[in-house]
């Protein structure tokens, strides 16, 4: 099974006001793994970026002077998408962005859900963590990702962070598998690496019950022994 972590970058929030995608980020995923293959492009819109986007993001007017527009980086983003299952944090943002500019290329693409299916992770995580805060940042720190070096929004960090965020939160090691299988990684061949995924985490520290809880404990047990007329689970498992 092949997924495409993706996220981007735009010139401000609102797609009806002809706001442009200005960064696209992508990481594979092939069997679970993270295999090294990325799509990384910055991309000139054509227009301002509005100063509350250019705060969050970082990227200025002036940093895509020399970028190439969409239309000419449209074939490649197709071809390493298509096929895939793509997974993005709010995906209705971003594959509203990529639609828009899509269009704009006079029917030479179909929509981004022609060519990929599509997992929205926010409203994963508001099923499995109802009632908590569930940004991609709120996510890190409660799966143990380290996000440090995430002081602004940056498309393809972004889609790195969020890989390793879905892989634990369905349940999965985080692996990173470069060599053979990455061949056409445009960072070239690379010995095998797995990536620790707890590596941040501190030890958990071990807190043994005392003698008074013990004897407190075990009163509990024959209370419950009395009441029930035989022995408990506990009982049992512990002679």
């Amino acid at each position: 099974m092949r997924q495409v972590v993706l996220d981007t970058e735009t010139t401000g929030l609102e797609v009806a006001l002809d706001h442009r995608i200005i960064e696209i980020g992508c990481v594979e995923i092939v069997s679970r793994k993270l295999t090294g293959r990325h799509f990384h492009r910055y991309i000139n819109p054509q227009r301002e970026i509005d100063v509350g986007a250019m705060e969050i993001h970082g990227i200025s007017n002036e940093d895509l002077a020399d970028k190439p527009l969409f239309t000419q980086i449209a074939a490649e983003f197709i071809e390493f998408i298509k096929g895939a299952e793509l997974v993005i944090h709010n995906a209705p943002f971003d594959v509203g962005f990529l639609n828009a500019e899509l269009d704009k290329l006079a029917g030479q693409y179909q929509s981004v859900e022609a060519y990929c299916g599509i997992i929205d992770t926010l409203p994963m995580a508001r099923q499995m963590h109802p009632g908590q805060r569930n940004s991609l940042d709120a996510l890190c720190k409660r799966y143990g990702v380290d996000n440090s070096q995430r002081t602004l929004h940056g498309a393809l960090l972004d889609a790195e962070i969020l890989a390793d965020v879905y892989l634990l939160m369905t349940g999965g090691q985080v692996d990173l598998v470069l060599g053979d299988d990455g061949a056409d990684s445009e960072q070239g061949e690379t010995a095998s690496v797995i990536r620790p995924v707890n590596a941040q985490r501190q030890a958990l520290k071990i807190i043994r019950a005392s003698t008074d809880e013990l004897s407190l404990h075990q009163q509990k047990l024959e209370e419950i022994n009395e009441s029930s007329g035989q022995p408990s689970r506990w009982s049992l498992t512990e002679s």
